[in-house]
């Protein structure tokens, strides 16, 4: 027995519009958070006595170096997919709402691996500069 093609409820509409509406708010906050680390890399706190501090800082600014790029992929793809939300909801056809909620599905993983990824390298930055920081207070 075949399973039945996926129709949006407006209830299940209106959730994706709160999930990309999330998105787009979470990455607004990581574009600050980039900001804040970036201008922590690129400050005097480091002393140059720090064992590897260039290759490490420049490590670190590479990795944020890719995920402004991810961000900024992300947000065309939450454009594009909000977009085509509203299409849908013109068309109400059982086809195109089957296929979105998977690619709704698929960005949603999409967005948590990055998120995931965002907050380690977060983790990572901090850690390195805390021990840094620490270093220089003694």
């Amino acid at each position: 027995m075949k399973a039945s093609p996926k129709i949006l409820s407006q209830k299940e509409c209106k959730a994706i519009h709160l999930d990309t509406l999330a998105w787009k708010s979470s990455l607004e906050f990581v574009e600050s958070e980039i900001q804040f680390i970036q201008q922590l890399l690129n400050s005097y706190v480091f002393e140059p006595k720090t064992p590897n501090l260039f290759e490490r800082l420049q490590e670190f600014k590479v990795q944020l170096s890719k995920v402004t790029e991810e961000v900024e992929g992300l947000k065309n793809g939450i454009r594009k997919h909000e977009s085509e939300l509203g299409g849908i909801l013109e068309c109400d056809t059982i086809s195109e709402s089957h296929s979105y909620y998977q690619e709704h599905e698929l960005m949603n993983m999409t967005f948590e691996k990055f998120y995931r990824n965002f907050r380690k390298l977060k983790s990572e930055v901090f850690s390195y500069a805390g021990t840094i920081l620490k270093s220089n207070k003694n």
